[in-house]
């Protein structure tokens, strides 16, 4: 059975190094807040090419840590809208709610997955203070147009990157397109540890200051509590653990994207929908996404062919039982997709036999037809 995701293996290139690095901080006695956070931070931060990096405990509290920032700084209040993706993990929404500010929400392009630029200035109102993109599966999500409407009607631009390390827009990272960025280091991205992590990434230093603060039980220094805070640090071992992946990070996402070029070279088949690519050159292909109108029998058919796959997400954000407010909304491109997209094997370490064995289960698939 091929993986749909082998982290084992994945790490194992790293194994020595991650295994010295975690002695490093055993020895040193201290394993919060220390040395190997603020070199990672430092690192990330010329990595993405920003001015300030700060590492927080997962990527949720990342997104979450934003929007707080901008609320204690008075540039969002509680009832303020922020546009989203339609089509995103439910995080990115949760940060949102959990401010107690309102998810706008708004449907991709059924082509690249990620939100449509065109359906979003018909969504803005006096109360939207800020656009959401997400790169979805490792795609950019920035566009000409998104950066217009955002300084047409003074809004901020947040970026969901938490699928996306070391992807592009024209000449820049992913992470520095905007006001500020979240990041995800959870075992399974592009760039994960061995356990939470995440990161928010900004040119502002006032904010970034803010959002450290917040991180930190709301304090600047120790027992004095600027405001009302969370407890969502970066630990030292994970820390450590990324300083020796990220510089792995370019090569890796070079390998994905030799896998998905040779799905996309070889699958042939009229039942699957493969991805489209608006930039090839900046795709991370953190998932490689398609689509198919009878998943569960698609899913079967790879399963007895040995080939494990996944959905990334089988149920849409407006159809979760945790958010009936949403319920009402009219996204019929949303719905389509979350009952169709599959997610195939893709990572740096699968080789050509085993891709050759995936492809061979997605050319062979065909509807059976039920006889009434």
């Amino acid at each position: 059975m091929i993986k749909f995701l082998d982290l084992k293996n994945i790490n194992e290139p790293y194994g020595k190094d991650i295994e010295n690095a975690i002695k490093r901080v055993v020895k040193s006695g201290w394993y919060i807040l220390g040395k190997e956070v603020g070199a990672f931070e430092r690192e990330y931060a010329d990595y993405i090419g920003v001015g300030h990096t700060v590492g927080v405990g997962n990527g949720l509290d990342a997104l979450r840590i934003i929007l707080q920032a901008y609320m204690v700084m008075g540039e969002m209040e509680e009832g303020d809208e922020v546009i989203v993706p339609s089509n995103t993990f439910i995080a990115s929404i949760m940060a949102i709610t959990e401010n107690r500010l309102k998810p706008v929400l708004v449907e991709p392009d059924i082509e690249t997955y990620n939100i449509d630029p065109n359906q979003i200035e018909k969504k803005i109102t006096g109360k939207t203070k800020a656009i959401m993109i997400v790169h979805l599966y490792g795609q950019n999500a920035h566009s000409q147009k998104i950066g217009k409407l955002c300084g047409k009607y003074d809004l901020k631009l947040v970026e969901d990157a938490a699928q996306a390390h070391g992807a592009y827009h024209e000449e820049k990272r992913i992470g520095s397109l905007g006001d500020a960025a979240a990041f995800s280091f959870y075992p399974g991205k592009n760039l994960g540890g061995m356990g939470d992590g995440g990161a928010i990434c900004t040119n502002n230093f006032q904010f970034a200051e803010c959002c450290r603060a917040l991180s930190n039980y709301g304090g600047e220094t120790k027992y004095k509590y600027k405001y009302k805070g969370f407890n969502s640090r970066l630990d030292e071992i994970q820390a450590a653990i990324l300083r020796i992946k990220l510089k792995g990070l370019d090569a890796d996402n070079r390998k994905r994207k030799e896998v998905a070029n040779f799905y996309l070279q070889n699958i042939s088949n009229p039942e699957v929908q493969l991805p489209k690519c608006k930039d090839e050159a900046s795709h991370v292909w953190h998932l490689f996404v398609v689509r198919v109108k009878n998943r569960d029998e698609f899913i079967r058919h790879l399963k007895e062919e040995g080939v494990e796959a996944s959905i990334h997400y089988p149920i849409a954000p407006n159809e979760q039982e945790g958010y009936p407010e949403l319920h009402k909304c009219d996204l019929p491109i949303t719905n389509q997709m979350h009952k169709e997209v599959v997610s195939l094997p893709i990572s740096p370490v699968l080789d050509e036999k085993q891709l050759q064995k995936v492809v061979k289960a997605v050319g062979s698939y065909q509807t059976v037809e039920v006889k009434v």
